[in-house]
Protein backbone atom coordinates (compact mmCIF):
# COMPACT_ATOMS: atom_id res chain seq x y z
CA UNK A 1 0.00 0.00 0.00
CA UNK A 2 1.43 3.40 -0.94
CA UNK A 3 0.49 5.85 1.79
CA UNK A 4 -1.07 5.03 5.12
CA UNK A 5 -4.75 4.17 5.47
CA UNK A 6 -6.57 4.73 8.72
CA UNK A 7 -9.90 3.06 9.25
CA UNK A 8 -12.74 5.58 9.55
CA UNK A 9 -13.84 6.25 13.10
CA UNK A 10 -17.27 5.17 14.27
CA UNK A 11 -18.34 8.83 14.19
CA UNK A 12 -17.19 9.10 10.55
CA UNK A 13 -19.03 5.89 9.60
CA UNK A 14 -22.19 7.25 11.20
CA UNK A 15 -21.78 10.56 9.35
CA UNK A 16 -21.40 8.81 5.97
CA UNK A 17 -24.44 6.61 6.56
CA UNK A 18 -26.45 9.58 7.84
CA UNK A 19 -25.54 11.63 4.75
CA UNK A 20 -26.47 8.68 2.57
CA UNK A 21 -30.05 8.65 3.79
CA UNK A 22 -32.20 10.16 1.05
CA UNK A 23 -29.46 10.11 -1.61
CA UNK A 24 -30.79 9.31 -5.08
CA UNK A 25 -29.40 6.21 -6.80
CA UNK A 26 -30.16 4.87 -10.27
CA UNK A 27 -29.66 1.11 -10.70
CA UNK A 28 -29.38 -0.05 -14.30
CA UNK A 29 -29.01 -3.67 -15.33
CA UNK A 30 -30.47 -7.15 -15.38
CA UNK A 31 -33.34 -7.65 -12.92
CA UNK A 32 -34.20 -11.16 -11.79
CA UNK A 33 -36.44 -13.10 -9.46
CA UNK A 34 -34.75 -15.41 -6.95
CA UNK A 35 -36.94 -18.30 -5.77
CA UNK A 36 -36.00 -20.49 -2.81
CA UNK A 37 -37.79 -23.80 -2.27
CA UNK A 38 -37.04 -25.00 1.25
CA UNK A 39 -37.61 -28.66 2.00
CA UNK A 40 -36.19 -32.06 2.87
CA UNK A 41 -34.91 -35.16 1.13
CA UNK A 42 -35.71 -38.39 2.93
CA UNK A 43 -36.23 -41.05 0.27
CA UNK A 44 -35.44 -42.14 -3.29
CA UNK A 45 -38.09 -42.01 -5.99
CA UNK A 46 -39.56 -45.38 -7.06
CA UNK A 47 -39.75 -44.00 -10.61
CA UNK A 48 -36.00 -43.45 -11.03
CA UNK A 49 -32.87 -43.46 -8.84
CA UNK A 50 -33.24 -39.82 -7.86
CA UNK A 51 -33.91 -38.17 -4.48
CA UNK A 52 -37.44 -36.97 -3.72
CA UNK A 53 -37.46 -33.33 -2.60
CA UNK A 54 -40.44 -32.51 -0.36
CA UNK A 55 -41.20 -28.77 -0.32
CA UNK A 56 -41.96 -27.15 3.04
CA UNK A 57 -42.23 -23.53 1.93
CA UNK A 58 -41.33 -21.15 -0.90
CA UNK A 59 -39.73 -17.69 -0.75
CA UNK A 60 -39.28 -15.17 -3.57
CA UNK A 61 -36.83 -12.27 -3.58
CA UNK A 62 -35.64 -9.58 -5.95
CA UNK A 63 -32.42 -10.63 -7.68
CA UNK A 64 -29.70 -9.19 -9.89
CA UNK A 65 -29.98 -5.44 -10.42
CA UNK A 66 -33.28 -5.49 -8.51
CA UNK A 67 -31.44 -6.88 -5.48
CA UNK A 68 -28.92 -4.01 -5.70
CA UNK A 69 -31.89 -1.64 -5.62
CA UNK A 70 -33.28 -3.48 -2.57
CA UNK A 71 -29.90 -3.21 -0.83
CA UNK A 72 -29.82 0.54 -1.44
CA UNK A 73 -33.31 0.98 0.00
CA UNK A 74 -32.18 -0.89 3.11
CA UNK A 75 -29.40 1.69 3.48
CA UNK A 76 -31.91 4.56 3.29
CA UNK A 77 -31.50 5.64 -0.34
CA UNK A 78 -34.11 6.74 -2.87
CA UNK A 79 -33.85 4.35 -5.81
CA UNK A 80 -34.96 4.08 -9.42
CA UNK A 81 -34.56 0.76 -11.22
CA UNK A 82 -34.01 0.59 -14.97
CA UNK A 83 -34.35 -2.99 -16.24
CA UNK A 84 -36.46 -5.33 -18.40
CA UNK A 85 -38.85 -8.05 -17.24
CA UNK A 86 -41.13 -10.39 -19.14
CA UNK A 87 -44.90 -10.23 -19.46
CA UNK A 88 -45.33 -13.08 -16.98
CA UNK A 89 -46.07 -13.81 -13.35
CA UNK A 90 -42.41 -13.48 -12.39
CA UNK A 91 -42.22 -10.05 -13.99
CA UNK A 92 -45.31 -8.90 -12.13
CA UNK A 93 -43.81 -10.16 -8.86
CA UNK A 94 -40.60 -8.20 -9.50
CA UNK A 95 -42.57 -5.03 -10.26
CA UNK A 96 -44.92 -5.39 -7.28
CA UNK A 97 -42.13 -6.24 -4.82
CA UNK A 98 -40.08 -3.26 -6.03
CA UNK A 99 -43.06 -0.96 -5.55
CA UNK A 100 -43.70 -2.37 -2.07
CA UNK A 101 -40.11 -1.55 -1.10
CA UNK A 102 -40.42 1.99 -2.40
CA UNK A 103 -38.21 1.44 -5.47
CA UNK A 104 -39.11 3.63 -8.44
CA UNK A 105 -40.24 1.44 -11.34
CA UNK A 106 -40.78 4.00 -14.12
CA UNK A 107 -37.64 2.56 -15.73
CA UNK A 108 -38.81 -1.05 -15.44
CA UNK A 109 -39.91 -2.08 -18.94
CA UNK A 110 -41.95 -5.14 -19.94
CA UNK A 111 -40.87 -7.14 -23.00
CA UNK A 112 -43.52 -9.49 -24.36
CA UNK A 113 -41.10 -11.70 -26.30
CA UNK A 114 -39.00 -13.06 -23.43
CA UNK A 115 -39.40 -14.41 -19.90
CA UNK A 116 -38.32 -12.71 -16.72
CA UNK A 117 -34.95 -14.10 -15.70
CA UNK A 118 -35.49 -16.31 -12.66
CA UNK A 119 -33.32 -18.62 -10.57
CA UNK A 120 -35.01 -21.32 -8.49
CA UNK A 121 -32.86 -22.90 -5.78
CA UNK A 122 -33.79 -26.12 -3.96
CA UNK A 123 -32.53 -25.95 -0.38
CA UNK A 124 -32.48 -28.93 1.98
CA UNK A 125 -31.16 -28.39 5.54
CA UNK A 126 -29.48 -25.13 4.49
CA UNK A 127 -27.68 -26.91 1.64
CA UNK A 128 -28.37 -25.92 -1.97
CA UNK A 129 -29.05 -29.06 -3.99
CA UNK A 130 -29.73 -27.68 -7.45
CA UNK A 131 -30.51 -24.39 -9.22
CA UNK A 132 -33.06 -24.11 -12.02
CA UNK A 133 -32.59 -21.11 -14.34
CA UNK A 134 -35.18 -19.64 -16.68
CA UNK A 135 -33.84 -16.95 -18.96
CA UNK A 136 -33.21 -15.74 -22.47
CA UNK A 137 -30.03 -13.86 -23.23
CA UNK A 138 -29.30 -11.56 -26.12
CA UNK A 139 -30.51 -8.25 -27.42
CA UNK A 140 -33.94 -6.69 -27.23
CA UNK A 141 -36.09 -5.23 -29.98
CA UNK A 142 -35.20 -1.75 -31.20
CA UNK A 143 -38.40 -0.45 -29.61
CA UNK A 144 -37.46 -1.83 -26.17
CA UNK A 145 -33.88 -0.54 -26.56
CA UNK A 146 -35.07 2.96 -27.40
CA UNK A 147 -37.55 2.99 -24.53
CA UNK A 148 -34.94 1.72 -22.08
CA UNK A 149 -32.35 4.24 -23.25
CA UNK A 150 -34.78 7.09 -22.71
CA UNK A 151 -35.63 5.92 -19.18
CA UNK A 152 -31.95 5.43 -18.35
CA UNK A 153 -31.06 8.99 -19.31
CA UNK A 154 -33.94 10.31 -17.21
CA UNK A 155 -32.88 8.23 -14.19
CA UNK A 156 -29.21 9.21 -14.49
CA UNK A 157 -30.12 12.89 -14.69
CA UNK A 158 -32.18 12.49 -11.49
CA UNK A 159 -29.60 10.46 -9.57
CA UNK A 160 -26.68 11.39 -7.33
CA UNK A 161 -24.87 8.15 -8.24
CA UNK A 162 -25.37 5.24 -10.61
CA UNK A 163 -24.88 1.46 -10.41
CA UNK A 164 -24.49 -0.67 -13.55
CA UNK A 165 -25.32 -4.25 -12.53
CA UNK A 166 -24.40 -6.57 -15.40
CA UNK A 167 -25.47 -10.23 -15.48
CA UNK A 168 -25.13 -10.61 -19.27
CA UNK A 169 -28.88 -10.92 -19.86
CA UNK A 170 -28.95 -8.20 -22.52
CA UNK A 171 -29.73 -4.89 -20.79
CA UNK A 172 -26.21 -3.45 -20.50
CA UNK A 173 -25.26 -3.25 -24.16
CA UNK A 174 -22.21 -1.18 -25.14
CA UNK A 175 -24.50 1.59 -26.42
CA UNK A 176 -26.51 1.73 -23.20
CA UNK A 177 -23.39 1.68 -20.99
CA UNK A 178 -21.83 4.51 -22.97
CA UNK A 179 -25.04 6.51 -22.78
CA UNK A 180 -25.37 6.04 -19.00
CA UNK A 181 -21.72 6.89 -18.26
CA UNK A 182 -21.82 9.92 -20.57
CA UNK A 183 -25.08 11.19 -19.05
CA UNK A 184 -23.61 10.86 -15.54
CA UNK A 185 -21.33 13.84 -16.24
CA UNK A 186 -18.93 13.14 -13.40
CA UNK A 187 -21.40 11.57 -10.97
CA UNK A 188 -20.11 8.34 -9.38
CA UNK A 189 -20.74 5.31 -11.59
CA UNK A 190 -20.08 1.91 -9.97
CA UNK A 191 -19.97 -1.11 -12.28
CA UNK A 192 -20.40 -4.76 -11.32
CA UNK A 193 -19.02 -6.35 -14.52
CA UNK A 194 -19.54 -9.66 -16.27
CA UNK A 195 -18.16 -11.34 -19.38
CA UNK A 196 -14.94 -10.57 -21.23
CA UNK A 197 -15.73 -7.31 -23.07
CA UNK A 198 -15.25 -4.64 -20.44
CA UNK A 199 -14.48 -1.87 -22.91
CA UNK A 200 -18.14 -0.82 -22.68
CA UNK A 201 -17.51 0.33 -19.10
CA UNK A 202 -14.83 2.87 -20.10
CA UNK A 203 -15.16 6.16 -18.24
CA UNK A 204 -16.89 4.69 -15.17
CA UNK A 205 -15.79 5.70 -11.70
CA UNK A 206 -15.34 2.25 -10.19
CA UNK A 207 -15.15 -1.25 -11.64
CA UNK A 208 -15.85 -3.97 -9.06
CA UNK A 209 -14.94 -7.45 -10.34
CA UNK A 210 -14.66 -10.43 -8.03
CA UNK A 211 -11.53 -12.59 -7.89
CA UNK A 212 -12.62 -15.05 -10.58
CA UNK A 213 -13.72 -12.27 -12.95
CA UNK A 214 -10.42 -10.43 -12.44
CA UNK A 215 -8.48 -13.64 -13.12
CA UNK A 216 -10.43 -14.38 -16.29
CA UNK A 217 -9.97 -10.85 -17.60
CA UNK A 218 -6.26 -10.41 -16.84
CA UNK A 219 -5.01 -13.99 -17.02
CA UNK A 220 -3.31 -13.44 -13.66
CA UNK A 221 -3.65 -15.73 -10.66
CA UNK A 222 -5.22 -13.33 -8.15
CA UNK A 223 -4.34 -15.16 -4.95
CA UNK A 224 -2.10 -12.85 -2.93
CA UNK A 225 -1.94 -9.09 -2.35
CA UNK A 226 0.82 -8.54 -4.89
CA UNK A 227 -0.96 -10.35 -7.75
CA UNK A 228 -4.27 -8.69 -6.83
CA UNK A 229 -2.62 -5.27 -6.94
CA UNK A 230 -1.10 -6.05 -10.34
CA UNK A 231 -4.49 -7.22 -11.67
CA UNK A 232 -6.31 -4.17 -10.31
CA UNK A 233 -3.79 -1.79 -11.93
CA UNK A 234 -4.01 -3.67 -15.24
CA UNK A 235 -7.82 -3.57 -15.23
CA UNK A 236 -7.89 0.14 -14.34
CA UNK A 237 -5.55 0.98 -17.19
CA UNK A 238 -6.90 -1.42 -19.80
CA UNK A 239 -10.60 -0.70 -19.27
CA UNK A 240 -9.93 3.02 -18.74
CA UNK A 241 -11.87 3.41 -15.52
CA UNK A 242 -10.81 5.70 -12.69
CA UNK A 243 -10.61 3.03 -9.97
CA UNK A 244 -10.78 -0.74 -9.62
CA UNK A 245 -11.83 -2.72 -6.55
CA UNK A 246 -11.31 -6.48 -6.67
CA UNK A 247 -13.38 -8.42 -4.14
CA UNK A 248 -11.43 -11.51 -3.06
CA UNK A 249 -13.78 -13.36 -0.72
CA UNK A 250 -12.05 -14.54 2.43
CA UNK A 251 -8.89 -12.69 1.29
CA UNK A 252 -10.59 -9.30 1.50
CA UNK A 253 -10.47 -6.60 -1.17
CA UNK A 254 -7.85 -4.75 -3.20
CA UNK A 255 -8.37 -1.16 -4.38
CA UNK A 256 -6.36 0.52 -7.15
CA UNK A 257 -7.21 4.20 -6.85
CA UNK A 258 -6.43 6.81 -9.48
CA UNK A 259 -4.45 9.74 -8.08
CA UNK A 260 -2.80 12.81 -9.67
CA UNK A 261 -0.37 12.03 -12.50
CA UNK A 262 2.58 13.12 -10.34
CA UNK A 263 1.98 10.18 -8.00
CA UNK A 264 1.89 6.42 -8.38
CA UNK A 265 -1.56 4.80 -8.26
CA UNK A 266 -2.76 4.34 -4.69
CA UNK A 267 -3.10 0.73 -3.60
CA UNK A 268 -5.07 -0.47 -0.62
CA UNK A 269 -5.56 -4.02 0.65
CA UNK A 270 -8.47 -4.55 3.02
CA UNK A 271 -8.52 -7.84 4.94
CA UNK A 272 -11.87 -9.60 5.25
CA UNK A 273 -13.84 -8.98 8.42
CA UNK A 274 -13.82 -12.19 10.50
CA UNK A 275 -17.37 -13.60 10.33
CA UNK A 276 -18.87 -17.06 10.08
CA UNK A 277 -19.64 -17.51 6.39
CA UNK A 278 -23.19 -18.78 5.98
CA UNK A 279 -24.07 -17.80 2.40
CA UNK A 280 -22.16 -15.65 -0.12
CA UNK A 281 -25.21 -15.25 -2.40
CA UNK A 282 -25.80 -11.55 -3.12
CA UNK A 283 -22.59 -10.35 -1.43
CA UNK A 284 -21.50 -8.62 -4.64
CA UNK A 285 -24.78 -6.73 -4.81
CA UNK A 286 -24.35 -5.54 -1.22
CA UNK A 287 -20.81 -4.37 -2.00
CA UNK A 288 -21.92 -2.48 -5.13
CA UNK A 289 -24.78 -0.80 -3.27
CA UNK A 290 -22.60 0.23 -0.32
CA UNK A 291 -19.87 1.58 -2.60
CA UNK A 292 -22.29 3.68 -4.64
CA UNK A 293 -24.19 5.08 -1.68
CA UNK A 294 -20.99 5.90 0.22
CA UNK A 295 -19.64 7.82 -2.78
CA UNK A 296 -22.97 9.63 -3.19
CA UNK A 297 -22.77 10.59 0.49
CA UNK A 298 -19.33 12.17 0.05
CA UNK A 299 -17.05 9.38 1.26
CA UNK A 300 -13.64 9.13 -0.34
CA UNK A 301 -12.64 6.00 -2.25
CA UNK A 302 -10.82 4.27 0.61
CA UNK A 303 -13.69 4.97 3.03
CA UNK A 304 -16.24 3.65 0.53
CA UNK A 305 -14.17 0.49 -0.04
CA UNK A 306 -13.76 -0.03 3.72
CA UNK A 307 -17.51 0.29 4.27
CA UNK A 308 -18.22 -2.08 1.38
CA UNK A 309 -15.83 -4.60 2.92
CA UNK A 310 -17.64 -4.23 6.25
CA UNK A 311 -21.01 -4.74 4.53
CA UNK A 312 -19.74 -7.89 2.79
CA UNK A 313 -18.80 -9.37 6.15
CA UNK A 314 -22.28 -8.70 7.52
CA UNK A 315 -23.96 -10.14 4.42
CA UNK A 316 -22.14 -13.49 4.29
CA UNK A 317 -23.39 -14.27 7.79
CA UNK A 318 -26.99 -14.11 6.48
CA UNK A 319 -28.88 -16.61 4.30
CA UNK A 320 -29.86 -15.88 0.71
CA UNK A 321 -29.66 -12.59 -1.20
CA UNK A 322 -30.22 -10.63 2.01
CA UNK A 323 -29.65 -6.89 2.26
CA UNK A 324 -27.69 -5.06 4.95
CA UNK A 325 -29.17 -2.05 6.77
CA UNK A 326 -27.30 1.06 7.87
CA UNK A 327 -27.98 0.07 11.48
CA UNK A 328 -26.33 -3.32 10.90
CA UNK A 329 -23.30 -1.52 9.47
CA UNK A 330 -23.20 0.74 12.51
CA UNK A 331 -23.40 -2.28 14.78
CA UNK A 332 -20.53 -3.94 12.89
CA UNK A 333 -18.44 -0.76 13.00
CA UNK A 334 -19.09 -0.14 16.68
CA UNK A 335 -16.95 -2.93 18.14
CA UNK A 336 -14.34 -0.47 19.38
CA UNK A 337 -16.62 2.55 19.79
CA UNK A 338 -17.77 3.89 23.17
CA UNK A 339 -21.22 2.62 24.13
CA UNK A 340 -22.76 6.10 24.18
CA UNK A 341 -21.75 6.67 20.54
CA UNK A 342 -23.46 3.45 19.47
CA UNK A 343 -26.71 4.68 20.98
CA UNK A 344 -26.87 7.94 18.97
CA UNK A 345 -29.06 7.24 15.93
CA UNK A 346 -30.69 9.05 13.04
CA UNK A 347 -34.45 8.81 12.70
CA UNK A 348 -34.19 6.14 10.01
CA UNK A 349 -31.68 4.12 12.03
CA UNK A 350 -33.85 4.32 15.15
CA UNK A 351 -36.91 3.26 13.14
CA UNK A 352 -35.03 0.20 11.85
CA UNK A 353 -33.83 -0.58 15.38
CA UNK A 354 -37.37 -0.28 16.76
CA UNK A 355 -38.80 -2.48 13.99
CA UNK A 356 -36.24 -5.20 14.70
CA UNK A 357 -37.00 -5.15 18.43
CA UNK A 358 -40.74 -5.47 17.76
CA UNK A 359 -40.11 -8.24 15.22
CA UNK A 360 -38.49 -10.22 18.04
CA UNK A 361 -41.66 -9.88 20.09
CA UNK A 362 -40.17 -7.38 22.54
CA UNK A 363 -41.59 -4.01 23.66
CA UNK A 364 -40.27 -0.60 22.64
CA UNK A 365 -40.73 2.31 25.07
CA UNK A 366 -40.43 5.92 23.88
CA UNK A 367 -40.20 9.25 25.63
CA UNK A 368 -38.90 12.67 24.69
CA UNK A 369 -37.76 15.99 26.05
CA UNK A 370 -35.14 18.74 25.95
CA UNK A 371 -32.99 17.27 28.78
CA UNK A 372 -31.08 20.54 28.95
CA UNK A 373 -29.43 19.83 32.29
CA UNK A 374 -29.75 16.16 33.20
CA UNK A 375 -30.70 15.87 36.89
CA UNK A 376 -31.94 13.25 39.35
CA UNK A 377 -35.55 13.85 38.35
CA UNK A 378 -34.69 12.98 34.75
CA UNK A 379 -32.71 9.87 35.71
CA UNK A 380 -35.46 8.57 37.99
CA UNK A 381 -38.07 9.17 35.29
CA UNK A 382 -35.99 7.45 32.58
CA UNK A 383 -35.30 4.42 34.78
CA UNK A 384 -39.01 4.01 35.46
CA UNK A 385 -39.79 4.31 31.74
CA UNK A 386 -37.23 1.63 30.88
CA UNK A 387 -38.91 -0.84 33.24
CA UNK A 388 -42.09 -0.66 31.13
CA UNK A 389 -40.54 -2.51 28.21
CA UNK A 390 -37.43 -4.11 26.74
CA UNK A 391 -35.73 -1.08 25.16
CA UNK A 392 -36.04 2.67 25.75
CA UNK A 393 -35.67 5.14 22.89
CA UNK A 394 -35.39 8.81 23.84
CA UNK A 395 -36.23 11.64 21.46
CA UNK A 396 -34.30 14.87 22.12
CA UNK A 397 -35.25 18.34 20.87
CA UNK A 398 -32.56 19.91 18.69
CA UNK A 399 -31.03 23.26 19.70
CA UNK A 400 -33.31 25.15 17.31
CA UNK A 401 -36.36 23.32 18.65
CA UNK A 402 -35.42 24.06 22.29
CA UNK A 403 -34.96 27.76 21.53
CA UNK A 404 -38.38 27.96 19.92
CA UNK A 405 -39.98 26.20 22.90
CA UNK A 406 -38.01 27.71 25.80
CA UNK A 407 -36.95 31.11 24.45
CA UNK A 408 -33.58 32.91 24.08
CA UNK A 409 -30.78 31.57 26.25
CA UNK A 410 -31.92 27.98 25.96
CA UNK A 411 -30.61 25.40 25.63
CA UNK A 412 -27.85 25.79 28.18
CA UNK A 413 -26.04 22.79 26.69
CA UNK A 414 -25.74 22.15 22.93
CA UNK A 415 -27.51 19.16 21.39
CA UNK A 416 -24.36 17.07 21.02
CA UNK A 417 -23.59 17.37 24.72
CA UNK A 418 -27.17 16.58 25.70
CA UNK A 419 -27.42 13.49 23.48
CA UNK A 420 -24.00 12.24 24.55
CA UNK A 421 -24.87 12.53 28.25
CA UNK A 422 -28.14 10.68 27.67
CA UNK A 423 -26.32 7.99 25.69
CA UNK A 424 -24.14 7.33 28.72
CA UNK A 425 -27.18 6.33 30.80
CA UNK A 426 -27.50 2.56 31.22
CA UNK A 427 -31.30 2.66 31.10
CA UNK A 428 -31.35 4.19 27.58
CA UNK A 429 -30.91 2.07 24.45
CA UNK A 430 -31.12 4.72 21.70
CA UNK A 431 -31.11 8.53 21.46
CA UNK A 432 -32.60 10.41 18.48
CA UNK A 433 -32.55 14.15 17.74
CA UNK A 434 -35.65 15.75 16.22
CA UNK A 435 -35.99 19.29 14.93
CA UNK A 436 -39.78 19.70 15.04
CA UNK A 437 -41.59 21.32 17.95
CA UNK A 438 -43.26 18.00 18.79
CA UNK A 439 -42.16 14.36 18.40
CA UNK A 440 -45.25 13.44 16.35
CA UNK A 441 -43.35 12.37 13.21
CA UNK A 442 -40.68 10.59 15.23
CA UNK A 443 -43.32 8.59 17.11
CA UNK A 444 -44.95 7.74 13.79
CA UNK A 445 -41.62 6.39 12.48
CA UNK A 446 -40.74 4.42 15.62
CA UNK A 447 -44.19 2.93 16.37
CA UNK A 448 -43.43 2.35 20.08
CA UNK A 449 -45.46 -0.05 22.22
CA UNK A 450 -45.37 2.31 25.21
CA UNK A 451 -45.37 6.13 25.06
CA UNK A 452 -44.23 7.79 28.29
CA UNK A 453 -44.52 11.29 29.74
CA UNK A 454 -44.47 12.72 33.23
CA UNK A 455 -47.60 12.59 35.41
CA UNK A 456 -47.69 16.40 35.27
CA UNK A 457 -49.49 15.89 31.97
CA UNK A 458 -52.55 14.78 34.00
CA UNK A 459 -54.39 13.18 31.06
CA UNK A 460 -53.10 10.91 28.31
CA UNK A 461 -54.98 13.05 25.78
CA UNK A 462 -52.46 15.84 26.47
CA UNK A 463 -49.57 13.67 25.24
CA UNK A 464 -48.53 14.18 21.62
CA UNK A 465 -49.03 10.98 19.63
CA UNK A 466 -51.33 9.15 22.04
CA UNK A 467 -53.95 8.46 19.37
CA UNK A 468 -51.42 6.87 17.02
CA UNK A 469 -49.92 4.66 19.71
CA UNK A 470 -53.28 3.37 20.89
CA UNK A 471 -54.41 2.83 17.30
CA UNK A 472 -51.63 0.31 16.66
CA UNK A 473 -52.24 -1.41 20.01
CA UNK A 474 -49.80 0.46 22.26
CA UNK A 475 -50.46 2.41 25.42
CA UNK A 476 -49.61 5.69 27.13
CA UNK A 477 -47.95 5.70 30.57
CA UNK A 478 -47.85 8.78 32.82
CA UNK A 479 -44.94 8.43 35.25
CA UNK A 480 -44.75 10.08 38.67
CA UNK A 481 -41.96 12.66 38.91
CA UNK A 482 -39.63 13.52 41.80
CA UNK A 483 -40.78 16.75 43.40
CA UNK A 484 -38.51 19.76 43.49
CA UNK A 485 -36.28 18.68 40.60
CA UNK A 486 -36.41 20.65 37.36
CA UNK A 487 -34.02 22.22 34.85
CA UNK A 488 -35.64 25.63 35.29
CA UNK A 489 -35.17 25.41 39.07
CA UNK A 490 -31.50 24.51 38.70
CA UNK A 491 -30.89 27.42 36.32
CA UNK A 492 -32.63 29.87 38.66
CA UNK A 493 -30.64 28.55 41.64
CA UNK A 494 -27.33 28.91 39.78
CA UNK A 495 -28.15 32.51 38.89
CA UNK A 496 -28.77 33.65 42.47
Amino acid sequence: MSGEFREPTFERVRAILRDGIGCKLAVIGDAMLDVYLQGNVGRISPEAPVPVFEIDHEERFLGGAANVAKCLVALGAQVRLCAVVGNDQEGRIVRDEARNLGIGVTGLITAADRPTTSKCRLIARHQQMVRLDRERRGGFSKQIEAQLLRRVREAVKWADAIVLSDYLKGVLTPALCRAAISAARGKPVVVDPKGRDWSKYAGATMLKPNRREAQDFTGLNVDDDASAAKAALQIRKQVRVKHCLITRGERGMTLAESVPVSKAPELLHLPSRPREVFDVTGAGDVVAATLALSLAAGADLSEAAWLANLAAGVKVAKFGAASVSDQELLDAASAGAPLFERKLMSRAQAAAFSAEIRRRGRKVVFTNGCFDILHLGHVSYLEKARRLGDVLIVGVNSDASVTRLKGPGRPVQPEYDRTRILGAQACIDAVVLFDEDTPHELIKALRPDVLCKGADYKRKQNVVGWEMVEKWGGRVALIELLEGRSTTGLIEKSNR
